[in-house]
């Protein structure tokens, strides 16, 4: 069985229209506060998990690079996720795989990061990092002036022959499982680990708030609104009935919940 750790890496605003899409600010609000801006602190929540054998980090966080340009975000409380690592008891070269739900910049950017003397390195370097194929090739290739992905979060871990690519569900190590969805951007992945208190999930940005539960609350930042809807549709199902616990990258409020136990 694994054991886990949430880690929180810090937190940011995103305007509310943009997280809730269509849904009405008369609705969205009553689930989800927002300030005199219409902007809505979102957290940045990476999960560590371990059995023994294995030291799994799932997303790192925005890092510490280039946040200058980030500054519509407001970026506050940040938190190393190499502190975060050895704070649970590991050194960070102890991290034997990284399993990324996405790469835009506030999932993946804590991979690398820069050093005292200014130098771009490796935050865990003997860490396998595992991505969706097809997210590789969009962050290879992506469209023009798309500013959710940098090249120096992921190109020093391709590089040094760290990078894996996955395009179908399979068994990371006993009792840890990835499945692939198209939600929020193709390629998404999402973790499932067995736990003592039983099914942990990490869902990335399928489902990045308690507030996005039900199936059309779809986030604007979502490229493909149907597939992302279809997406949480086919999550939920799979973890009907297993009393598993949904650990939310981006809510600032609830951390996680078990499923069941709330009205969707």
């Amino acid at each position: 069985m694994w054991q886990y750790r949430i880690l929180e890496t810090g937190f940011f605003y995103a305007d509310g229209g943009a997280m809730f899409g269509v849904i009405p600010k008369t609705s969205w609000s009553k689930k989800y506060p927002s300030d005199e801006r219409n902007t809505c602190r979102m957290a940045m929540r990476c999960l560590l998990a371990w059995n023994g054998q294995r030291v799994i980090l799932m997303d790192t966080g925005v890092g510490n690079k280039d946040l200058r340009k980030l500054s519509y975000y407001r970026f506050h409380d940040l938190k190393n996720i190499a502190d975060l690592v050895r704070e649970s008891g590991f050194r960070p070269e102890q991290v034997t795989d990284v399993v990324l739900s996405h790469l835009h910049f506030d999932h993946c950017g804590g991979c690398t990061s820069v050093d005292e003397e200014g130098q771009l390195t490796i935050t865990f370097p003997n860490a396998l990092h595992w991505v969706g194929r097809k997210q590789w090739e969009i962050y290879m290739h992506p469209a023009q002036k798309n500013s959710s992905f940098r090249r120096s979060d992921m190109m020093p871990v391709a590089k040094a022959g760290l990078l894996r690519q996955v395009d179908s569900a399979f068994e990371l190590a006993e009792g840890f499982h990835i499945n692939i969805f198209k939600g929020h951007t193709y390629g998404q992945l999402a973790s499932y680990l067995d736990t003592d208190e039983g099914l942990c999930v990490f869902p990335g940005d399928i489902i990045p708030t308690q507030a996005h539960l039900p199936d059309a609350w779809i986030s604007a930042y979502d490229t493909h609104p149907l597939f992302s809807e279809a997406a949480k549709r086919r999550l939920k199902k799979e973890i009907e009935n297993k009393n598993a616990r949904l650990v939310f990258y981006h809510d600032a409020y609830h951390s996680s919940c078990i499923f069941n136990s709330i009205k969707k």
